[in-house]
């Protein structure tokens, strides 16, 4: 689709009926990235895909730095979500437990939730031109491997740090290549996540 084109740009999920104005704006922050990549982010372009009256969204957040912000905390909410921290196994569990839900959260990245991904994509490569947004970005990301770091930790791991980079290095791997890389067109089933995620996990724990 052009970015010329005036149709309504898909929601990359589904947003609550009592989403707060910021919510609403962020929401369509994201839609836009991943249809239109950042040339496509404007004020203008959120409100009219938020469905606001014109000014809105400068009136919530008059610079591009500060959209670009409440852009990354809204991703970070929402993929919190998609990757279902809430729902992470006790370790208790055993290995089991632990690969079913690391490979239903890396799933779901890879196909409901493409779009979000591509956002995330698209705010990356801007926090590398961007020391402001960097440290918004990582603090973001850092819920996710804190919470992962402490599951290898109660699991076993030996070297819990350098096990978390691994595993998000396999997972953020995986997931380009077949979101935005060469393997677009052959996204793998939850099984196949599943598989590739136990072999990485035995070889961390001895599972």
């Amino acid at each position: 689709m052009s970015p010329s084109t005036p149709a309504s740009v898909p929601s990359a999920a589904p947003v609550p009926a009592a989403a707060s104005r910021a919510d609403l704006v962020a929401d369509a922050a994201l839609a836009l990235l991943a249809e239109r990549g950042m040339r496509g982010l404007t004020h203008r372009a959120v409100d009219e895909t938020a469905g606001l009256p014109q000014g809105s969204t400068s009136n919530l957040a008059r610079t591009r730095q500060a959209l670009l912000e409440l852009a990354v905390r809204r991703l970070a909410d929402r993929e919190e979500q998609v990757l279902a921290l809430h729902e992470m196994p006790d370790p208790r569990a055993g290995l089991d437990s632990l690969v079913d839900a690391l490979a239903l959260a890396t799933h779901r990245a890879l196909t409901r939730n493409r779009e979000l991904t591509l956002a995330r994509y698209e705010l990356a490569l801007e926090a590398t031109r961007r020391p402001e947004l960097r440290a918004h970005f990582d603090a973001a990301g850092a819920r996710f491997r804190e919470r992962l770091g402490a599951l290898v930790t109660a699991m076993g791991s030996p070297d819990p740090e350098r096990h978390v980079l691994s595993l998000v290095a396999w997972a953020d791997g995986l997931i380009f290549s077949c979101v935005a890389g060469s393997f677009h067109a052959e996204v793998p089933g939850l099984q196949e996540v599943r598989s590739g995620l136990r072999e990485i996990l035995d070889g961390m724990l001895g599972g």
